[in-house]
């Protein structure tokens, strides 16, 4: 027996709204559309990005999405929920992958922290590490 307490359980609403997260996430990759990719992001979100940038704030990151859309060729990909848990009410974990269709690109794994407020789900942090092979 472990003194260790187990702190995730498996919450409808939570999943539906990782799942939510995982569409918009998708179709904002796919329409290059910095708007769509961003609209949960809370206001004062936490980002880590693949290459190791930490970012404060929904308008700071947002103008990094809007110009990587405007520059950046996008390889196709494929977003895909891997797990989604409430940690405590109103608090989820998810981990999203998003799976690079193009030999020229990475990978990669991402958890967000995902906070219900007023009837809608919001990503409060969220960090990428990239999968390489």
């Amino acid at each position: 027996m472990s003194d260790r307490p187990h702190l995730g359980s498996e919450d409808p609403e939570a999943r539906r709204a990782a799942e939510l997260l995982v569409g918009e996430l998708q179709r904002g990759w796919d329409e290059r559309d910095a708007d769509v990719t961003d609209r949960r992001l809370a206001d004062d979100v936490i980002w880590g990005s693949p290459f190791g940038a930490h970012v404060e704030s929904y308008p700071v990151l947002h103008e990094i999405h809007v110009r990587m859309k405007a520059t950046r060729k996008s390889a196709p990909s494929r977003f895909e929920l891997v797990c989604a848990v409430e940690i405590a009410p109103g608090v989820a974990l998810a981990h999203v992958r998003r799976v690079s269709l193009a030999g020229d690109d990475f990978s990669e794994l991402a958890m967000y922290v995902l906070v219900g407020r007023d009837g809608a789900w919001w990503v409060a942090a969220g960090h990428h590490t990239p999968v390489r092979g």
